[in-house]
């Protein structure tokens, strides 16, 4: 799987998630539809922010992940002296 989530947006995604997640069980709102609903929103944050992909980032085109040698396929090497 590519990184289409940058660092920044990860960090956002896990925060945005844990709070959606936090005030659906503080509230009492899991027993009702949209509780459940705001708690898959919450679990799906916090996936692709652990994870790094989004799949609804990947069909748009969007990428906020930094382009490192990881994601461009290119070979590090370092030297001993």
């Amino acid at each position: 799987m590519e990184c289409n989530v940058g660092r920044t947006d990860r960090a956002a995604r896990i925060v945005f998630g844990l709070v959606v997640l936090a005030g659906t069980y503080f509230t009492g709102l899991l027993a009702e539809p949209i509780g459940i609903i705001l708690a898959l929103i919450g679990l799906v944050m916090i996936g692709t922010g652990a994870v790094g992909f989004c799949a609804l980032y990947k069909m748009l085109g969007i990428s906020t992940c930094e382009a490192g040698p990881a994601e461009t396929g290119q070979e590090v090497s370092v030297k001993k002296e």
